[in-house]
């Protein structure tokens, strides 16, 4: 039997207060300058002001980047690097969801490694350690405040670049559901729709171990209890404490057991379109299941029992789509602007994405294109 390692933060805090610990644990490291990488949301809902300020009573100076776009992009990247080098910070970190996680260890690996974002597309490609990176999560799906995975939008190509490196794992993850009470609905309901995707891709992966299994199914039962709550009401401090416990052992899943084509499709849509990877994560789900279920069948049963539905694919499928439509996805990608005759280019890229080479069974371009168009 092949050798297993499995990748996590070597620090995890989660629940309500954790946020001020984790700037206690950055004091005890000695860190002394740190680069806040966020967007302009988080800046406005004065998120990246009341972390700036637990710094400052920590004695860590900060400057912030906060022009991290939703698909985060090479350009986002350099100019993050650029205030990094200028304040000669020790310490990044980011404070979002994965749009400014993934730029943070983007702007981290290379600020060590050296060269351009572009030369660390692939899996394993840096010699050395990232800066390191605090990751404070403000949504519940991602989990990329917890993984190896960086996605980055190669402007030039149009295309999203899957970095997966053991290198990009921070040092430290924050689940502090008190910094998520204010997501708005729709994006509760598409990250919380991106978790799922990534503990089902992760329970039919082909490297699956029964540690991956054990943290997707128990994912999966979660987000099916409290993720229409979460929606329904932002304010329900049991939901949004929940639902980050269970994006984070969907985190736990696919850091280790990787994802399918569901991601490898997903990201070209963003990477083409610009559209938000929860939402077409959550469209293209059950499509790529339905095509997953000829060889996966028995694993999607277990996901069905997970959601509260009867032991087979066809109920797993339909469970998924009836939680879609519960908490306000879009029904297809016609609905996101997709156009049918990008669907040949969009096939070629989802092939070279590194997510599709654990899905259960390896598809044609014809069939890539199939699924594409049944989603519309």
């Amino acid at each position: 039997m092949a050798t297993t390692a499995f990748f996590i933060p070597s620090l995890n805090l989660m629940g309500a207060g954790c946020l001020r610990q984790a700037v206690d644990t950055m004091k005890g490291h000695g860190y002394r300058r740190a680069l806040i990488v966020t967007d302009g949301g988080l800046v406005k809902a004065g998120l990246a002001d009341k972390v700036a300020g637990l710094l400052a009573e920590a004695d860590i100076q900060s400057a912030v980047f906060d022009g991290v776009h939703p698909n985060p992009t090479c350009a986002n990247v350099n100019a993050g690097l650029a205030i990094l080098k200028d304040k000669q910070c020790d310490v990044v970190i980011s404070l979002g969801g994965g749009s400014p996680h993934d730029c943070a260890k983007a702007i981290a690996l290379v600020a060590v490694n050296g060269g351009k974002i572009q030369d660390y597309e692939g899996v394993d490609k840096s010699a050395k350690p990232q800066l390191p990176l605090v990751a404070i999560n403000t949504t519940a799906g991602t989990a990329s405040e917890m993984t190896r995975f960086c996605i980055i939008t190669d402007e030039s190509r149009h295309i999203k670049m899957a970095i997966v490196d053991k290198h990009t794992t921070p040092i430290l993850s924050v689940n502090d559901p008190e910094t998520m009470v204010g997501m708005p609905a729709a994006l509760t309901a598409a990250t919380g729709m991106d978790a799922l995707t990534h503990a089902v891709e992760a329970y039919v992966s082909t490297i699956a171990t029964p540690i991956t299994d054990a943290c997707a199914l128990k994912a999966v039962s979660l987000i099916v209890a409290f993720l229409p709550r979460a929606v329904a009401d932002g304010k329900d401090m049991e939901a949004r404490e929940q639902m980050a416990y269970a994006q984070f052992l969907a985190g736990m899943a696919f850091n280790n057991a990787s994802l399918g084509y569901v991601h490898a499709m997903a990201h070209q849509l963003g990477g083409f379109y610009d559209l938000p990877h929860g939402v077409c994560n959550a469209v293209l789900l059950p499509h790529v299941q339905a095509f997953n279920s000829k060889v996966a069948a028995a694993r999607l049963a277990d996901v069905a029992v997970a959601l509260g539905a009867e032991a087979s694919a066809e109920a797993a499928i339909a469970a998924i789509r009836k939680l879609a439509e519960k908490v306000g996805i879009p029904a297809g990608l016609t609905q996101l602007g997709v156009k049918e005759a990008d669907i040949p280019v969009l096939a070629d890229n989802a092939l070279k994405d590194a997510c599709g080479f654990t899905n259960p069974v390896q598809a044609t371009h014809e069939e890539i294109c199939a699924i594409y168009r049944a989603a519309l």
